[in-house]
């Protein structure tokens, strides 16, 4: 049964698969928010491109790789969609969160990591600039790869004046994986102005 992350909540990924966790991805799934004009026959959502949920809602989801003196080693993100080491891959940015389930997902090898890696920082931001209080459904889940099960979610139920969310490490202790929800809120349109914010956590 998957566990259902709370802020600053530390899990060991490993126990709560029940078993060796080598395969894992991360999905980040939304709805776009349903305005008052939608609820009016949605003519204005699908004029602009956005389905039958107004303006379209661009959610990314990003992983940074950390080395053990908290300095970045790669990151994965829409405009680079692979680690140079190749253990972790992004299967593509989803632009508008249309669509069941998963919108974006980042599958990582914890075997393939790099020793040097000790942390990886999962954030999401809305490119498109709009803030969470517009966002419904959101949330990001690790999932074991190697079955499918689910072992681990965290609703993403912060609603504010915010436009990106520093939401989970999943990060090694003594030989096992583990991770720990951070779920603090920040603003910012890529990983890259979250950077001061996100090093304290790596």
């Amino acid at each position: 049964m998957a566990v259902s992350l709370q802020k600053g909540q530390k899990i060991s990924l490993s126990k709560e698969a029940g078993g060796n966790l080598t395969q894992v991805k991360l999905g980040l799934g939304w709805d776009v928010a349903q305005g008052p004009q939608d609820k009016k026959g949605g003519f204005l959502g699908k004029l602009f491109g956005g389905g039958t949920g107004g303006d379209s809602i661009d959610l990314d989801a990003s992983c940074i790789m950390f080395d053990n003196n908290k300095q970045p080693v790669d990151a994965i993100w829409f405009s680079q969609l692979k680690s140079k080491d190749g253990s972790i891959v992004h299967t593509g940015d989803n632009r508008t969160g249309d669509g069941d389930g998963d919108d974006e997902v980042i599958n990582v090898d914890l075997a393939k990591v790099p020793t040097e890696v000790v942390s990886l920082v999962f954030t999401v931001n809305s490119f498109t600039g709009q803030t969470f209080e517009t966002v419904e459904n959101a949330f990001c889940r690790i999932v074991n790869a190697d079955n499918n099960s689910e072992v681990a979610r965290y609703n993403l139920s912060a609603q504010g004046s915010h436009t990106a969310m520093i939401m989970a490490k999943v990060y090694r202790h003594n030989n096992e994986w583990k991770m720990h929800a951070i779920g603090e809120t920040a603003s910012g349109r890529t990983f890259h102005d979250l950077m001061p914010a996100i090093t304290p956590h790596a």
